[in-house]
């Protein structure tokens, strides 16, 4: 059928032989395992082969099969490159992560486990971090929606449900707490006085009306007040170091000499 077509141009024959060598293109695609994409998958391996059969030249010396296999290979492997990545990579690094995971998966069916990262590297003659970068980069292959259901008890939560989201609070977690820590050196009457300022944001008029004082006084309480808050967040207290007591031995009770007896 090849020298039919080769040599008559005889498309019927091209299209036969396309015919018998499709079981070929379903054993490369079914090597990538993903059921999503197994379709577009088939089409690209098919399109290599049909690359490769217009491509072919007998006086090479190797069979149509062993010529088409890499070309359909590069074929599949371009098209994952180029649409079945939910981020984008650098293309070294795409074909990196298809080098390792195949090399996984032939370490795995050669010894019946899974290999190291140090046993593929060698494998492979990569160095250690190239492996360790790509196992990292082929976790963003494919992203999980925010909308599937997790694998509880109920089945109608989400992963939406457990996903954080920024809480502007939590960059003022650590001022809160030192304020805190600091709040038990002002007097009830400075608390007062701040949180009439700095909570109800009333003027030193106000408060001097509030408390019963004198703006003038007002004034000064708060000076006084961020003054200590401000030392005490600047150099926190440390904790009272107790020496350690050497302890003392009980004294020893005076015992009274036994009488010694003697035969009379």
């Amino acid at each position: 059928m090849l020298d039919r077509y080769r040599r008559h141009g005889d498309l019927a024959a091209r299209e036969r032989l396309v015919q018998s060598m499709l079981p070929l293109v379903h054993s490369i695609v079914a090597r990538y395992r993903h059921p999503r994409y197994e379709e577009d998958l088939f089409q690209a391996a098919a399109l290599g082969l049909s690359k490769a059969i217009d491509r072919f030249d007998p006086a090479r010396g190797v069979e149509l099969r062993s010529y088409a296999i890499p070309t359909m290979h590069g074929e599949v492997r371009r098209w994952l490159r180029d649409n079945a990545w939910s981020v984008h990579m650098p293309r070294p690094l795409q074909e990196r992560v298809l080098a390792v995971t195949g090399a996984t998966e032939r370490l795995t069916s050669d010894t019946g486990r899974p290999p190291t990262a140090q046993q593929v590297a060698e494998a492979l003659a990569m160095d250690l971090e190239e492996v360790l970068e790509a196992l990292l980069a082929g976790r963003a292959y494919g992203a999980a929606s925010l909308h599937a259901p997790l694998d509880d008890e109920s089945g109608t939560a989400t992963l939406s449900d457990v996903v954080g989201d920024h809480d502007p609070r939590l960059e003022r977690a650590e001022e809160i707490a030192m304020l805190g820590r600091a709040r038990g050196l002002l007097s009830e009457q400075e608390l007062e006085v701040m949180r009439l300022r700095f909570v109800e944001d009333l003027t030193q008029s106000e408060i001097a009306g509030r408390v019963g004082c004198s703006q003038m006084q007002v004034s000064r309480i708060l000076r006084r007040s961020l003054d200590l808050l401000a030392a005490s967040v600047q150099h926190p207290p440390r904790p009272p170091v107790h020496e350690a007591v050497p302890l003392r031995r009980p004294a020893r009770s005076a015992s009274r000499p036994r009488a010694r007896t003697g035969a009379g």
